[in-house]
C-alpha cells in the first residue's frame, strides 16, 4: 500500500502519513485507530509507543 493510499483510506494527506511515518507527527487516538484498523492489526502492533515514564 502506498502512503497516498493510506492517506485516502483514513482521510489524511500523503504528507501526514509521511509525518507519521518519520516521527515528526503524533496521530490522534482516532487517526491511530483508524490506520490501525486499515492493517487490521492492533494499535500496538502498528504504532511503536514509548514509555513516558
Amino acid at each position: 500500500m502506498t502512503q497516498k493510499d493510506l492517506a485516502e483510506r483514513v482521510g489524511v494527506t500523503r504528507q501526514t502519513i509521511v509525518a507519521i511515518e518519520n516521527a515528526k507527527y503524533s496521530p490522534t487516538l482516532e487517526l491511530a485507530i483508524l490506520i490501525s484498523r486499515v492493517f487490521d492489526k492492533p494499535l500496538e502492533a502498528v504504532f511503536d509507543i514509548e514509555d513516558a515514564s
